[in-house]
């Protein structure tokens, strides 16, 4: 796990010790992606900066890393979990390898595959691989998008690296008002944009290549598809804990020790009850809030003492959770208004105390339907059986009932179709709430620009199904692996998750929806597959992951802060600011909850001083 900066140019430079200065000065910025150990590399048409965290061959891992007389350089960030098995392939055809690092796998693939080098990688990725004898770029990121990719494409050059903020530094960017559009609607910014408008995203499980002076050129080499298949429950039992065991054991291949995140649920609970096979001397690592009843410790610590496992756990206060909340924000790069992030900043600053790697639960519920929303199309079943025009009917008579009035929510997600109501595990602000709180709304970017498409390629899937397939493409990417990655990386700790393997996607691709949604259960499958394994306090306990406070903090401990924030917020010409203070009154009085609105307007606000105001300087 590491962080890299790059450049290619158009037209060849002098190779100076300037360039190597002004790329070390660059790569400080990713210090806490890479703690261990910097290199750089250039030439007439590339510069290379690296960051590295030891965590396979600590000795030989150094980076940029060269190949064949320096005819190839690369720089990496992440794992490839079956190079064991890849090297062996590659010595038996006759390459010759001078350390045992995977990086140096990466690269025997590319100079004997090419670009067909990514079918063979089963991990996590991003990385960039400069042929010099082609002048030719090529990179690539890892099938879910675990790894970050940025870049930024303009007529002199093409940067690209772990974290938006190195691009940044170098090249300075205006605020994207489409990308605030769809923040509002999602908490996050969808793929490929970013909050600033000529930065983008590479998409997961997409490669690109480019030489100077020509365009860069994007192809997809996985996309997520699911084909129901007719099995017996025990057989995919079985598959299920095979492949689960099998991902959890090549995940925790590393020189240094590994750990895990241990919350309530079933998802990190299985994960570590596998891991334990391999390791019984895990430590597994929970927090909690000072609030009663948003702390799982208790349950964490029943789970690792059923297991017979270290458990370490913190309590987080609001003055902590305030004090450190503008140094999140920059470690996220963009807004990102998901505040189960903040618990996962403390719990890896505990973890990085101990270990190096840790291993995580994310993905388990885009997988296995584990999401509660995923309940949805059966409770709503009922409307599939009323003709389209008393539909109409109903969904006029919805919008005259006030709000608040029973079953007024009920009918009009009965009466609105998945396309248009389903836009991903969290909705924030409707279209006609952005219209008021916008200065400028664009009516050309209601959220449905973003997942058409997706449902256009689910046509032929169930409606759970739709809704898994939409939030790995958004939520899970958008949301989910965002905070992953940099709450983990804000402290030098590499997370590794087992779910998100694409061996584990295989199996999970072929249940029916029965599978996982059944018995008004989520993750049906998952959880007799975990039965025996996990302990039985666990099995059928309901998801809560790290929940925070916020909707009682706004009214309480973090008022006065939300106030100041709105008022000091050099935010009018975005924000209608009475909007604002109307959402938090009415929070505070208890006429609507609006937490998760406020809080995703309050991100934004915080992010705007960091990277648009500049009133903080963060150093790492």
């Amino acid at each position: 796990m590491c962080g890299f900066v790059g450049f290619l140019y158009n037209q060849p430079q002098e190779t100076s010790d300037l360039r190597t200065q002004e790329m070390n000065e660059i790569i400080s910025l990713l210090a806490h992606r890479g703690p261990d150990d910097k290199g750089c590399f250039v030439d007439e048409y590339v510069s290379f900066g690296f960051r590295r965290l030891s965590i396979l061959d600590i000795e030989g891992g150094h980076q940029p890393f060269s190949y064949e007389d320096e005819c190839y350089w690369i720089i990496f960030n992440g794992e490839i979990y079956n190079h064991v098995e890849l090297r062996e392939e590659q010595i038996a055809k006759g390459h010759e390898f001078s350390s045992e690092s995977d990086t140096e796998v990466l690269l025997t693939l590319y100079s004997e595959l090419k670009e067909k080098m990514v079918h063979k990688l089963r991990g996590m990725f991003a990385f960039v691989i400069w042929d010099k004898e082609e002048q030719h770029l090529f990179g690539a990121r890892d099938h879910f998008g675990i790894k970050p990719f940025f870049y930024l494409e303009n007529e002199e050059m093409t940067y690209f690296s772990s974290e938006k903020k190195a691009i940044l530094y170098v090249e300075s960017d205006e605020l994207d008002d489409d990308s605030l559009h769809h923040y509002l609607s999602f908490q996050y910014v969808p793929e490929p944009n970013t909050m600033t408008r000529l930065i983008k995203k590479l998409p997961a499980g997409h490669y690109f290549t480019k030489k100077p002076e020509q365009p860069m050129e994007i192809h997809s080499f996985w996309t997520p598809k699911f084909q129901q298949v007719h099995s017996s429950e025990n057989q995919l039992i079985h598959e299920i804990r095979e492949v689960l065991t099998d991902s959890v054991h090549v995940h925790m291949r590393s020189d240094v020790p590994v750990g895990a995140f241990l919350s309530g649920g079933i998802d990190s609970s299985f994960i570590v009850s596998l891991a334990k096979e391999v390791n019984p001397r895990l430590k597994t690592f929970t927090v909690g809030f000072e609030k009663s009843g948003y702390s799982e410790v208790n349950v964490a610590q029943e789970t690792a003492n059923v297991l017979q496992l270290e458990n370490i756990s913190y309590m987080i206060s609001s003055q902590e959770f305030l004090e450190e909340l503008p140094k999140i924000v920059w470690h996220l790069d963009d807004p990102l208004a998901d505040p189960a992030l903040v618990p996962l900043y403390f719990v890896a600053r505990e973890a990085a105390r101990h270990v190096k790697v840790v291993l995580s639960g994310e993905g388990a519920d885009e997988l296995f339907g584990g999401y509660n929303i995923y309940r949805e199309p059966h409770s709503l079943r009922m409307f599939n059986h009323i003709s389209p025009r008393f539909k109409e009917i109903l969904k006029v008579l919805s919008r005259i009932f006030p709000e608040g009035f029973k079953g007024k929510s009920f009918i009009e997600r009965g009466t609105t179709p998945l396309e248009e109501r389903y836009i991903g595990n969290a909705k924030m602000f409707e279209e006609n709430e952005k219209r008021k709180l916008l200065r400028t709304y664009k009516s050309n970017l209601d959220y449905t620009t973003i997942t058409k498409p997706i449902y256009q390629q689910s046509m032929s899937y169930d409606s759970v199904t739709k809704m898994q397939n939409i939030d790995i493409h958004t939520w899970l990417k958008g949301d989910i692996l965002v905070k992953a990655d940099k709450m983990t990386m804000a402290h030098s700790l590499e997370l590794r998750v087992p779910f998100l393997d694409k061996h584990v996607f295989e199996v999970a691709s072929k249940l029916h929806t029965y599978l996982k949604i059944k018995n008004h259960s989520t993750k049906y499958i998952l959880r007799k597959a975990a039965e025996g394994l996990v302990p039985e306090h666990v099995v059928e306990r309901k998801k809560l992951g790290f929940p925070v406070p916020i909707r009682h903090w706004l009214k309480d401990e973090l008022y006065e802060w939300a106030m100041d924030l709105i008022h000091i917020s050099q935010t009018e010409t975005i924000f209608n600011k009475q909007e604002v203070f109307n959402l938090l009154a009415d929070h505070v009085n208890n006429k609507k909850d609006n937490s998760r609105k406020l809080w995703t307007i309050l991100i934004f606000m915080v992010w705007h001083q960091v990277y648009v105001e500049n009133i903080y300087e963060f150093n790492r």
